[in-house]
Formats: C-alpha cells, structure tokens, sequence
C-alpha cells in the first residue's frame, strides 16, 4: 500500500481571533523562526500571543494528557477564536515572575541546588556519629551502611533530602532561613506620651485584637494614662505578662452591644511572636517585620544548615561552602570534581556534574554569573527573577515546541540582550519555534517576522497593522514602530537641566557600608530633578536605591533608627518617599480603574443625587457593586461566575444574570447625563466616559479623568480589574492621586517604569514624570532603557560589572558625560 505523501506546515494559521480587543483578525505565524510581536500598550499584543498562540498550544497538549493528570494541573481554557491550525505544543515565559517565598534562592530557583545537594550526599566525605571523617564510596549511592575505618560504627550517610535547608537538613534554629528574628521592645511603644488605650501599644492594634486593651487592664495595668507614667511592674506585664485568662466585659465598636469574654492575655512581645510563628510567606513576615530585628543564625551562620547538613565535604568543602561561590566559580569548579573521586566513583561523579553543565552556562549566557546560589530570591531585581524563569524553561533540548515570551527584555541591560538572543537563536537550532512580545528596538530588530498590533490601545487597537520582514514594517504606511525600528526617530521630549544647574535646588545625601557585593557609598541626588541609576544586571542598583535609600529616608522621617548598613541620609524638607513599582494592584476583580481612581466614588454620589434614586430611597453606598443593594445578587457584584466542570479547567464566563455589568436591572432604571446609568458607564473607556460627562458639573470626577487620561491610560475601561494591568500600567494608575499636588517635600522612586512600554509610551511616561518635577518633586528611575536614561538630568552608573565585580558607582554626572565614561558599560552604549 502507497503511503500519501505530506507537506509539513510552514505557518500558524489564526482564524478570527476575538480575545480581549482582538478585532477578529487573521494572521499566519511562520513556524520554525523568531517572530516578533509589537504595538503600543494595550493594543492586543498578549492578546494574540497569550492569550491566543500560547492558550491553544499548551491547551491541546493538555488535553491529550489522561483525566486523571488534567485534574491534577491548572488549566486554560479555550481562546476565544474560530480556528487555529498547526499549532505546537506552547511553552509561555511570562513577564512577572511569582513572588518568591522566605526558603526560595537563586540555588532553589534555577534548582542548581538540587544537584549539588546530590553531589555532596553521593560524593561527599561524611562524618560518622563519633566525629570522625569517613572517605567517599558507593555507599549512599546504593542505599547500605557506611562503616567508619576509625572507629568501626555503621550509619546511613545523607540523602539529598537530608540536606535540603526546606526539610531535612534546616538549621532548628532558624528553620531554614538563615536569620534568626527576635523582637525588638523599642518598636513596640513608639509613643510614650499615649495611653494604651490610645494605642500606644502597636502590636495590639495590628497584630491582635483590639480587646487586648481591655485585658491587659484586667491584668492590673493603667490602660487610661499615658504610658510613659506606667509602674516598672505595669510595664513589664505589657511586655512580659502571664498568658492568664481573665474575664472582661467587652463592646463593640461599632454599637451598644455588650459580650461577657473569657480571653487569654497575650503580652506585647509574645503577639509579635505567635505573629512571627504563623507567618509563611513575604507578604505575611512583612505584617510583622516593622517589629523585630534581623540577625544571622548564631548556629548555621547564615548558610541555613544544620550541623549534619554541613558535614559532607568535597574538595575540602561543605555545602554551604558551594553556594557561597558565585555562579562563575562554581562553574569553573564542577568540572573538576569527577577526577577528586577515586575511580569507581568516577562515572557518576561525570553524570551528576554533566547535568549541571547546561542550565550554568544558560544562566551565565544570560548574565547571571555574578549570582551566588545562596542569595535569597526576594532580593534579586525583577529582571534576574524572569531570566532565571527563561533559562528554566529552555534548560530541555526539546524539538518542535512553541516558546512564547513576553518581553523577555524587561530588567536587561544592553549589555545582556545579546545573550538573550543567543539563547533564542539556541532554540530555533534545535527546530523550534518562538514568538516574543517586547518592546526594545534591538531585540525587534533581529526578529525574522515582525507582526506590528495597533494602531492604538483598547478599543482603538487589536488590528494588524503591519507585517512582514523588519524592512517591511519599516516601510508600512500604518507602522508606529518603524521609525523608532529604522533610527529615523528617536525618544526625546523634556529639556534636561544645565550641567552647572543640577544641583542648585539641593540635594539628597547617602552613606552606606557594604552590603551584599556592595560597597561602601556616599552618593548625592539632586531635589527637583529627574535622575536615573543605571548598570549591569547585580551591579547594585537595586541595593543603593530599595535597600538603602528608600529605608534610610522613611526610618530618618519617621525618627526612627536607620537601616544598619545606612550610615547617614541628609535629605532636609523630603517627607514622603513614595516607590511606585509593577506589582500588581489589588488582589482579585473587585479592584477595578473605577474604585482605584476614585471616579467610581464620585459617580455613585451624582447618581444619589439625582430624582429617581431619591424617590427610591437609595444613597451612594446602594450603587456599590461590592456592597451596595443595587448589585448583582447572582455573581455578588464580580461580574462573572466560576463554573467547576470537574476535569476540566474551571470556566469564568459572563455572569448569566447581569451579563458582566456587576449591577441588578434595577440599576439601569437610574440615568445620568444625557440617559446613561452607571453600569454602562462602567463599560466605557477613560476617554469615552470624560465625553459623556463632558457637559455635567461633576467637577472632581472630571478632573480624575483627564488625570488618567495624562497618563496614557484613557484607552482603560473603567470596570477593567487592576489585578490584570500590565505592569507599566499598574506603575501609572498608582500615581493617579499625585499628579495634582504640590509635591516639594516628595520623593518618587520608579523600579524600572518603562517595563512594557513601547516608544511612544515612554514619551507620555516621560511627561508625567516632568509634571512630578514641575510640582516640586524630585524623582528617581531605576533603568536600562536608553531613552529614559538619555532624557534624565543626571545619572548614577553602577559597575562596573555584576556581583563582586561591581558594587560601586563608575561615574555620576549628565547623560553626556556618562556617555564619555571610559570605565562605564552603560555610557558605552548611550554613545551609539
């Protein structure tokens, strides 16, 4: 029998697609090469590739797997378009890395560290129970007893497990964390001259009940004169008390209602403490942090590991030694540890360190050799988190897979995209494909197909407006990346400050000790103008301006004591330092651009005032669709429903009943300017909505548009969930209630504001920043993107390089004299 011959597919072939604003668009994807996706923000480019390319090709792939191993995975569900044909298997690296938790580190992230957790078990020379050190063998490898040559005792070396400081071989002391936190007692009372009563005793009031006032007055304190004139005695049982059970009559804040309690007394040390205990995550140990003092472990010394975890040695070195060194050195050094093993042990001494070979040199490739394997996670730069995420996902030499990225450019100084592009150009040799989202002019050029998705943002976008090769694009009448592709424009719209003017308006001064591979510091930023800290991926941006600038100045206005590497700040008349980053806003789809602006506040009073919801009896708070009795009574105001289909992934669809509005019918019946109610003005965008009460004197709801409409966000809706902004959007809105005060005593600090920000985007992020300055402010970027760095009034250059090789500032001064630094990689690059 002939067997009928077959052409392979050469392209994706996307048929209507509709998700989010995709204006059912038709589009062919060349299989096996670097395609490019552009636009401005918010114009449909994760639509397509996301929420398209990505959802349908890790889909079917899913649903080839059994039922039993679907129920077991979160799912997507099915992308709202007719067909997509010949798409592969999809591999998505995402632009915001999870948050890490208290136990993750660079070893645990790029998981380097199981591997040497299983070279030290295998490999290792161990200890026996007396002391004694015992040569390597073949025993842990086969699971029997070791026997000691000294003393003859048998025991069962380490596992991999037993050595992991997430289980079996955490430090007791500090479970694994490397710091031991006690409560600091100066945190607890600030504030003397207030009773307790008055809350004077903090934890009380934000780690514990509130009642804990009353009970300590049953415990035989003075709850109603200021604490400072509290006994010795009184003030030890405020911090140190009996947990006795006394009996107290309490009411409730918020009525007349009384309730006869039996409750435990929890001194103010001990809240923090049982606080302290429950905490399982940054975001928890933040609740407490303000609260307590950081040391290292006085038993583990900081390296997480308990005493028999330490114990196995290799080449002279523990465990904790290995991740001590810096990826570079441990690279240099795994090869040469199969020819420390004598001879039987050779074989799987070259397995294990094999295996080590290729996720090293993508993490080097990717500019992360600087890193130690035991730096915590919660302290690298968005940047090196996503390129720990992207080496991880292309660490399998697999064949024929699609690998989609979103902006994987995001935290990359100039230096690193080439590497980036290495390991792209590594995946398409292998047979794969891969498209990617970004934004960098110098990534979109090498793309071999450039899909341009416009020409605007939300409703005025979700069109292809241009296609083809990068010469092609440039050439397209429609484009708006092209000029910024061809040099023909470049980002330039506010006028830097003289040279001999930086600093006229003063300055902000710091000094630091070292900390991590920083050294010691004294820098000064000038007040009132827009100022850039550049360098290299680990050469201490993030160090000197989060950990040691913002710290030191809010511990300096607040009266507090400083940061203990913070030596000095001298910042007369800031009293405010404000960060604005990309995490995301709100937690779930009841935070929308409606409720965070606070135009939804405004609204919900103009509609109480009008006849109809008089006559209904109805006040602001019935047109909440959180609270209010005008809401949805089937979705309770979310505006969806989640449909469990058992093996399926859950469904969100449209609330049946409201149809996504989050409001009853009742609400339509109550209209507004020119007969439109308030769920339909919800489903409006920024700018349609300041068209529609164009002609109303709701002044202030006016007033925060035309604000948002200034940022660049009048393409939002005002019922879109913040949770699903993009970061550089998330960045933007935070500011909504800034950009009309006078803001002479403020700081602002931006971590990387360009993050998904098209050219053009960083023209208007650029004006919102000079409206900052023009009000008094003084500003700070965290940046790689040339454009920004170029349009700063001074800039601070880290470096030279990352890790030990950096640390320090290379040269201060304005863009042009950056450019102009022998010693600065940044300057290099501001010069082309």
């Amino acid at each position: 029998m002939k067997r009928t011959s077959y052409e392979q597919p050469t392209h994706i072939q996307v048929r209507g697609a509709r998700v989010h604003n995709l204006k059912n668009i038709d589009v062919d994807i060349p299989l096996g090469q670097l395609v490019g996706i552009a636009g401005v923000s918010g114009s449909g480019k994760s639509s397509l590739a996301l929420g398209t390319l990505y959802a349908e090709g890790s889909r079917r792939y899913l649903d080839a797997l059994s039922t039993y191993t679907r129920r077991r995975i979160a799912q997507i569900g099915r992308a709202t378009v007719d067909e997509v044909l010949h798409v592969p298997a999809a591999l998505a690296l995402r632009q915001r890395p999870g948050i890490p938790g208290v136990h993750s580190t660079f070893g645990t992230s790029t998981e380097l560290l199981n591997y040497l957790r299983l070279l030290f078990s295998r490999l290792g020379s161990h200890v026996c129970p007396n002391g004694h050190r015992v040569p390597p063998s073949m025993d842990v490898a086969l699971g029997q007893m070791t026997t000691c040559p000294v003393c003859g005792v048998q025991f069962m070396g380490p596992g991999a497990e037993d050595l992991a400081f997430n289980s079996g071989g955490a430090c007791p002391t500090c479970g694994g964390t490397g710091i031991v936190r006690t409560v600091d007692e100066a945190t607890l009372v600030p504030d003397e001259s207030i009773s307790i009563d008055d809350g004077a005793v903090l934890p009380w009031g934000s780690l514990m009940w509130d009642l804990m006032k009353q009970v300590c007055g049953a415990m035989g304190v003075r709850t109603n004169v200021p604490f400072c004139e509290l006994t010795p005695e009184e003030r030890d049982i405020v911090f140190h008390g009996p947990a006795e059970k006394k009996h107290i009559l309490y009411q409730s804040k918020k009525g007349d209602d009384f309730a006869e309690l039996d409750f435990t007394y929890f001194n103010a040390v001990y809240t923090v403490e049982n606080a302290l205990s429950k905490a399982k995550d940054e975001k928890g140990l933040a609740r407490v942090s303000k609260f307590l003092r950081e040391d290292v472990c006085p038993d583990c010394h900081g390296t997480r590991l308990s005493e028999r975890a330490r114990g196995p040695m290799v080449d002279g070195m523990t465990l904790a030694d290995a991740t001590s060194m810096t990826l570079d050195e441990l690279a240099a050094w795994v090869p040469t540890v199969p020819g420390l093993m004598p001879s039987d042990m050779q074989a799987m001494a070259q397995a294990i360190c094999a295996e080590m070979v290729e996720p090293m040199e993508r993490l080097q490739q990717l500019g992360l050799g600087y890193l130690s394997l035991d730096r915590a996670s919660s302290t690298l730069s968005t940047g090196e988190r996503q390129r720990v995420q992207l080496a991880r996902a292309v660490r399998n030499r697999t064949c024929g897979v699609l690998y989609v990225l979103d902006e994987p450019s995001i935290g990359l100084h100039p230096s690193n995209v080439e590497g980036l592009l290495g390991v792209v150009d590594d995946l398409l040799a292998d047979g794969n494909s891969v498209v990617l989202v970004d934004h960098d002019v110098r990534v979109l050029r090498q793309a071999d197909h450039l899909i341009e998705i416009g020409p605007g943002s939300g409703a005025d976008g979700g069109r292809v407006i241009a296609q083809g090769t990068v010469e092609e694009v440039e050439a397209a009448p429609e484009t708006r990346i092209g000029p910024f592709l061809s040099g023909t424009r470049s980002v330039r719209v506010r006028e830097r400050a003289a040279t001999e003017s930086v600093f006229e308006q003063g300055a902000i001064h710091l000094d630091t000790d070292a900390i991590h591979t920083v050294k010691p510091l004294s820098v000064d930023i000038p007040r009132g103008r827009l100022t850039a800290v550049t360098g290299v991926s680990g050469s201490g941006k993030t160090t000197l301006v989060l950990e040691s600038l913002i710290p030191g100045l809010r511990a300096a206005i607040a009266g507090e004591q400083l940061p203990a590497h913070v030596r000095a700040v001298d910042a007369d008349g800031i009293l405010r330092a404000n960060l604005i980053d990309a995490t995301p806003i709100g937690a779930n789809v009841r935070s929308t651009v409606g409720t965070y602006s606070g135009v939804l506040d405004d609204l919900r009073r103009a509609y109480a005032k009008l006849p109809e919801a008089r006559e209904a009896g109805l006040k602001a708070g019935a047109f909440s669709y959180n609270t209010g009795s005008l809401r949805c009574s089937t979705c309770d105001g979310t505006g969806q429903i989640s449909l469990d289909v058992q093996f399926l992934p859950d469904v969100d669809i449209p609330c049946p009943e409201c149809g996504g509005s989050r409001y009853a019918r009742a609400a339509y019946g109550i209209k507004l300017a020119g007969d439109i109610s308030l769920p339909e003005l919800l489903s409006y965008t920024v700018d349609q909505a300041a068209e529609v009460l164009a002609e109303t004197n709701l002044r202030t709801a006016k007033a925060k548009l035309q604000v948002l409409h200034d940022l660049g966000l009048g393409y939002l809706t005002l019922g879109e969930a913040t949770p699903a902004l993009s970061g550089g959007e998330a960045q933007r809105l935070k500011l909504a209630s800034e950009l009309t005060r006078k803001q002479g005593d403020a700081l602002f600090v931006f971590d990387e504001p360009t993050i998904g920000l098209h050219p053009l985007d960083v023209e208007v992020l650029l004006r919102v920043l000079q409206r900052l300055i023009d009000n008094g402010a003084t500003v700070v970027v965290i940046e790689h993107d040339l454009d920004m760095i170029a349009n700063a009034d001074y800039v601070i250059d880290m470096g030279p390089g990352g890790g030990e090789g950096g640390g320090r500032i290379v040269c201060a001064g304005t863009p042009d004299q950056v450019a102009l630094c022998p010693d600065s990689i940044t300057g290099r690059y501001m010069g082309k």
